[in-house]
C-alpha cells in the first residue's frame, strides 16, 4: 500500500499516460473523450460526473463565426441544457440517447475532413 500511495503522490495523483494522451490530443479527440465520459457517467446514472461534462460542453461552445456558427452553438446550448435538465430529473435514458447521437454526428462530420 505504501508504493501504491508514493507512486500516487509523485504523480500528482494524475495518470501519466492519460495525461499524455490529452496533452496531445486534437480538439477532435477532445471533444469526442468529453462526450465518452458523459455517455458513460450517463449509463453509470452519475449525476454530478455526467452534468460536470455537460458543463465542459457547454464551455466549448463557441458564438463567433457568423450567424450560422451562433445558430448552431445556440442549439447545442439548449440541447445541453436539456440533458442537465434531464439528469437533475434522473432520466438518464434520455441524456445517453442524445448524447450518444451527438456523437456520432460529430464523429461523422470528422471522419469528412
Amino acid at each position: 500500500m505504501y508504493s501504491s500511495a508514493r507512486t500516487y503522490q509523485n504523480n500528482g495523483g494524475v495518470n501519466q499516460y492519460l495525461m499524455k494522451e490529452i496533452l496531445e490530443a486534437s480538439p477532435e479527440q477532445l471533444l469526442m473523450k468529453v462526450y465518452d465520459y458523459a455517455i458513460v457517467n450517463a449509463q453509470k446514472k452519475d449525476m454530478a460526473k455526467t452534468n460536470s461534462a455537460l458543463q465542459e460542453l457547454i464551455n466549448a461552445l463557441r458564438y463567433d463565426g457568423g450567424e450560422e456558427v451562433k445558430e448552431f452553438s445556440l442549439g447545442l446550448l439548449k440541447l445541453y441544457n436539456f440533458c442537465k435538465e434531464q439528469t437533475r430529473k434522473g432520466n438518464f435514458d434520455v441524456v445517453h440517447e442524445i448524447l450518444t447521437e451527438l456523437r456520432n454526428s460529430w464523429l461523422q462530420i470528422f471522419k469528412k475532413k
